[in-house]
């Protein structure tokens, strides 16, 4: 079947709305449940070519968890500790695969974007990811095959009306794509370079050490930016994302939005947010709003003065006070940033640092560059310049 006729386009008003082959051949995907429409696809094979060049860069199963075609999060299949499980909601004696793993941990890097996502693995979906995604709020799947079990626990997710879409894992796209905007038909190669360790060499800064660790994490983080919307920011830690800043038009806004993110998800594993007491049979997206306000310094002020706490949780909440979240956030730290484009001044540098960073990737090229190393050496940080530009649009 070279040809899959939509419901409509990005809106209802968009029609006729269909994806195709333009060279006749067979499409190299197969919907083996749901009717997935134009957006899906967009994300499905926007995150596909992320999980696929992961795993060829890392030799580790990745996922990706996206929504409007940018990533909410990405990972490789490193297991979890048993903080990640209590703040990803997950069963502390469930058994794991490296695949479920890195759902997981991607869906767990900012679970109010990954709200709705559409999931991509780069493994064969097993029962273990299945039977995850069954209870998360999610729009579908794209991976290179699914276990009879897995599909079965997928077929029954949203009424039997559950999007998973298989994909050809020998399929490799034309080399130059083609798009129109307005009538008008833009050209240009596909984007094939190609991010692994190797772009890691040129360390420009005082600081000439890259742990194992770090270097999986930066290439994670760039390989992340080559499918996120411009201009974008990405913070990593431990094989997983931890912020993605995305589609801002300055690079101090990207880096801002990312750290925030960052900052969220290291304030997760704060004792006070660990403790926090919900009551019996609470919704996750309901605990993942509830966590998120309790974090938001003035709307946590609302919900424990008006009693708004008292649906949610079984006892009040203790406040978690600026200083006691400046300080858990100061205390972190290995975090690795890469940006798409050139840091054009060291204030990205500066914000980076409050999040823990010490490892940055990113292209070089600014007339500021001197500045902007200058700025890591002050914190020690070592950053490399890939010579690489990462634009996705």
């Amino acid at each position: 079947m070279n040809e899959l006729e939509l419901k409509y386009g990005c809106n209802p008003n968009q029609k006729p709305s269909r994806i195709y082959m333009k060279d006749g051949s067979d499409l190299p995907i197969t919907v083996l449940n749901g009717k997935p429409g134009y957006i899906n696809f967009m994300d499905a094979l926007n995150s596909w070519q992320l999980v696929r060049d992961l795993k060829k860069a890392t030799g580790l199963p990745a996922a990706a968890s996206f929504k409007h075609v940018s990533p909410a999060g990405a990972a490789v299949g490193l297991p979890l500790s048993d903080v990640e499980k209590k703040i990803y909601f997950v069963d502390e004696n469930a058994e794991l695969s490296p695949i479920a793993c890195a759902y997981i941990r991607a869906r767990g890097a900012d679970r109010l974007c990954s709200y709705g996502d559409w999931a991509a693995l780069s493994d064969v979906c097993d029962a273990a990811t299945a039977e995850y995604l069954k209870y998360e709020v999610s729009d579908g799947v794209i991976a290179p095959g699914y276990t009879d079990e897995a599909l079965e626990i997928l077929k029954t997710k949203k009424k039997g009306s559950y999007n998973v879409v298989q994909i050809d894992e020998a399929y490799v796209c034309a080399p130059d794509e083609h798009r129109d905007i307005f009538g008008i038909t833009f050209e240009q190669g596909h984007n094939d370079c190609v991010i692994d360790e190797s772009c890691l060499e040129n360390l420009v800064t005082d600081a000439k050490e890259l742990p194992a660790q770090a270097k999986i994490d930066l290439v994670i983080a760039l390989i992340t930016l080559k499918y996120t919307q411009s201009n974008s920011v990405c913070y990593v830690k431990d094989g997983q994302t931890i912020g993605v800043g995305a589609g801002q038009q300055s690079r101090i806004h990207c880096t801002r939005l990312a750290g925030s993110k960052a900052d969220n998800w290291l304030l997760r594993q704060h004792p006070k947010v660990l403790a926090l007491d919900f009551v019996d049979g609470i919704r996750r997206p309901d605990r993942d709003n509830a966590i998120d306000v309790y974090l938001s310094e003035d709307e946590c002020d609302d919900v424990l003065r008006d009693g708004a706490w008292q649906p949610i949780f079984k006892t009040r909440p203790e406040r978690l006070t600026l200083a006691e979240k400046k300080a858990w956030i100061a205390s972190q730290r290995g975090v690795s940033v890469a940006s798409d484009a050139f840091f054009p001044f060291g204030d990205n540098v500066e914000r980076a640092r409050k999040s823990g960073v010490d490892y940055i990737a990113q292209p070089g090229g600014s007339i500021r560059d001197d500045h902007v190393i200058a700025t890591c050496n002050k914190y020690g940080i070592a950053m490399a310049f890939t010579g690489q530009r990462l634009f996705h649009h």
